[in-house]
């Protein structure tokens, strides 16, 4: 199993009018794969949430590997 980090991303505008993108959530999760990463996490944000659907909460998810090479 691989290790990956999902981070919930959403566009907000200030009050200075400007957009910028925050992090409404970092998730840590083993899976085989990518795309199996990217559901696990998108399960366990709605859990943690307390959500329905995380697009509630968030615009997209970025999933990348968590390993370090050595």
């Amino acid at each position: 199993m691989a290790h990956y980090i999902a981070r919930f991303m959403k566009d907000v505008l200030g009050e200075n009018g400007h957009e910028a993108e925050i992090c409404q959530r970092s998730v840590e999760i083993e899976a085989s794969c990518l795309t199996d990463a990217a559901e696990l996490a998108k399960a366990k944000f709605c859990e943690t949430e307390n959500v329905g659907d995380w697009l509630l909460h968030a615009d997209r998810v970025h999933i990348a590997d968590a390993e370090f090479p050595s």
